[in-house]
């Protein structure tokens, strides 16, 4: 995976700073601009997991955060502009 340019950090940083729905919008207008095609095999991964993780949730087995943190945690790996 490539690093982030200073550029890049301060547009993610920018982008969390949006509503969920905002950046939903967002995600998927960065991804539609990729132009490639979702393989087949991969969403159906992808929908196993979300089964599972789903499952998880409902079971207690999985340990959850606050959004605050989780937002918290991800700003705290940005670099800081000086």
């Amino acid at each position: 995976m490539s690093q982030m340019t200073q550029q890049v950090s301060k547009l993610l940083a920018q982008a969390l700073a949006l509503s969920v729905e905002e950046q939903e919008a967002l995600a998927e207008s960065l991804i539609s601009s990729l132009g490639g095609k979702l393989d087949e095999g991969i969403l159906a991964a992808w929908d196993e997991e979300i089964k599972k993780r789903i499952a998880d949730l409902d079971s207690g087995r999985a340990k959850t955060i606050s959004w605050a943190e989780v937002r918290e945690r991800n700003l705290a790996k940005l670099p800081r502009a000086h």
